[in-house]
């Protein structure tokens, strides 16, 4: 895939966090890539692991709880045994983002998601797939990483997003204030002087934003799907691409970050207008309106929208 595929020679440390959970670290430049590893709980026939990918100004906490709670923790509660990312510079993962930290999104794309995809395939030798899943702003990272990657189109077994737009076309008082005010000045402010931006300082979000990958993410989000660092055209890609099962879950009170105008939008623009499309409303018989972040975090969505997931990774490994 890159030049920064794993080999056996790489150790990989290990820390038990508890019965049911591990963290797992992988050499990746200057540092490490942290993955918490929730390791299948049930004794069903062997299921093609998950890899979950978090979003903007966050980190792989948005799918598990040390406690058992989150998406990660279900699914690992079916028999799958499941990865989650913090990529780098987020979470455990080192170091961390600060003012001299120069990483962007793009490493993200071409090096972090097929090093750790082949991390997991070395882990699993009795599979050749890996389901891929991302909230948010890690969709349009996954499903760069795919268009972009023809080894990864066969090796990943489907893709699976909560929120996930490129672009914010819709309009409202709302957009205004989170997008154009906070998200396109005030943050890019804040990196003038700071050299990165603080989320943490400022109570926004779970994680820090590099003043790369903030800048990219904006020119994404208004512009061209094409490469920041050697120019490649995603959108391009994307039409002629192989893409595995994908299903892209959006909330009925996700008004702005992942409003399902704009999810639809993605899923054109990657060609994939026969994909699955769910939107988690109490009109379509959901036990709640659900938004950005409580489609994942919701106390009720264990005995909601996750058991019908549940169902569709078990079809898809029939």
């Amino acid at each position: 895939m890159v030049k920064y595929g794993l080999t056996h020679s790489i150790p990989i440390a290990a820390i038990l966090i508890s019965p049911t959970q591990q963290s797992l670290f992988i050499p990746y430049r200057q540092g490490q890539l942290h993955l918490r590893y929730i390791p299948a709980q049930t004794s069903h026939k062997r299921l093609t692991p998950i890899l979950m990918l978090h979003g903007a100004m966050s980190n792989g906490r948005v799918f598990y709880s040390d406690s058992g709670r989150g998406l990660g923790c279900f699914m690992a509660q079916q028999g799958f045994d499941v990865y989650v990312l913090d990529t780098a510079g987020r979470g455990k993962s080192t170091p961390l983002i600060d003012k001299q930290y120069e990483l962007g999104q793009g490493e993200v794309i071409r090096e972090q998601l097929p090093l750790v995809q082949s991390f997991i395939l070395k882990r699993h030798p009795m599979t050749s797939k890996v389901h891929w899943s991302a909230h948010s702003w890690g969709g349009v990272l996954m499903a760069s990483s795919l268009a972009r990657f023809v080894d990864l189109q066969t090796s990943v077994a489907s893709l699976l997003t909560f929120g996930s737009k490129r672009t914010i076309k819709i309009k409202s008082l709302r957009k205004w204030i989170m997008v154009d005010l906070f998200w396109n000045r005030f943050a890019p402010f804040c990196v003038s002087r700071q050299g990165f931006f603080d989320a943490n300082r400022y109570r926004f979000g779970m994680d820090n934003e590099s003043h790369q990958s903030l800048h990219q993410s904006i020119d994404w989000v208004r512009g061209e799907w094409i490469d920041h660092d050697d120019q490649f055209n995603y959108a391009l890609a994307a039409k002629s691409a192989n893409w595995p099962s994908t299903w892209f879950i959006a909330g009925e009170n996700d008004t702005v970050l992942g409003n399902p105008s704009d999810v639809q939008d993605m899923m054109a623009e990657c060609g994939l207008q026969q994909a699955k499309y769910t939107l988690l409303a109490k009109k379509n018989g959901y036990l709640n309106d659900y938004g950005h972040a409580d489609m994942l975090t919701h106390k009720q969505a264990n005995d909601d929208h996750f058991m019908q997931i549940k169902k569709w990774y078990l079809e898809l490994s029939d």
